[in-house]
């Protein structure tokens, strides 16, 4: 998500191991049956060398729930989605047999502070502050800012400054409604996503302005009562978060090179985040910003 790094939530990491099956064929060089959840996998086993966290394994910290990236509200629930999935694909190429899932608050997960995970993938908008403090792949998916509201309401980028705006704790959406949107009413920031929609729905706030690919996953079924009316260009991107200093920052990004130029993440994507978009995000009006000249 569109995190700044320089808020800290306290709270305790859930941790869990999702367990793969793994068995050697009598070559002893390609497993047999190796699963990570319900995921496709692809490429060659063990391509590529990491030295990683734990013995075995890709531990990756991420922020739950997260439906459409990871499917499961806790860490020993998630068996699919695309960044679940993209981790599998790193954890089979680098010949590690199962994948760790650590969940922790996002402000915490984007801090530099904690180096006990191998790379973090939550939606994190690469940016300068947080480059300061932890180190970034290269990027995998382009990011934009929705504005949801509930159905029946007429709130636009013209009228958006005069009404009640919700946002994520800590994320660069929250910079831009402070900085770009300058509302005239107080913003309320949320711990998770659906809290934020609820609210939402609730009529607590009247506006959310969150990441599109986020919001994209709520106004799903008939009894939402939220519409997505458009987003804001930023011109970001997620990328993989990795400790500073991280020895294995070399190796991932070529194996996260590796899975965009040989379409696995494209594949990922429409599988997973098309299902949970619901429509496609390229047809959603883009808005602009009132700078007051």
């Amino acid at each position: 998500m569109m995190r700044a790094a320089a808020a800290i939530v306290s709270g305790a990491v859930s941790v869990a191991l999702i367990a793969v099956t793994s068995a050697c064929d009598q070559g002893g060089s390609e497993p047999q049956n190796v699963r990570y959840g319900d995921c496709p996998i692809s490429g060659k086993y063990g391509e590529f060398d990491l030295s990683p966290e734990t013995a075995g394994a890709l531990t990756v910290k991420t922020t739950l729930p997260a439906p459409g990236w990871w499917n499961g509200e806790t860490p020993d629930a998630v068996k699919s989605g695309y960044e679940y999935c993209m981790a599998a694909n790193i954890a089979y190429r680098s010949g590690l047999d199962r994948v760790t899932v650590k969940n922790a608050p996002f402000p915490e997960v984007v801090s530099g502070r904690t180096t006990d995970f191998d790379l973090a993938l939550a939606q994190i908008t690469i940016t300068p502050e947080r480059s300061r403090v932890a180190a970034f792949s290269p990027p995998y998916l382009s990011s934009t800012l929705g504005l949801l509201i509930r159905d029946g309401e007429q709130i636009d980028e013209n009228t958006i400054r005069d009404v009640r705006i919700g946002v994520a704790e800590g994320t660069t959406g929250e910079e831009f409604v402070e900085n770009r949107i300058e509302p005239t009413k107080p913003v309320t920031a949320f711990a998770n996503d659906p809290e934020l929609v609820t609210a939402l729905e609730e009529g607590r706030i009247d506006a959310v302005v969150h990441d599109t690919t986020i919001l994209l996953a709520y106004p799903q079924k008939k009894e939402d009562r939220v519409r997505l009316v458009g987003q804001y260009r930023t011109g970001q991107s997620y990328g993989a978060l990795y400790p500073k200093g991280a020895p294995d920052k070399e190796e991932l990004d070529r194996v996260i090179k590796q899975l965009t130029d040989d379409g696995t993440l494209a594949k990922l994507s429409a599988v997973y985040l098309g299902a949970a978009f619901g429509q496609d995000p390229v047809k959603i009006p883009y808005l602009t910003v009132d700078d007051g000249s």
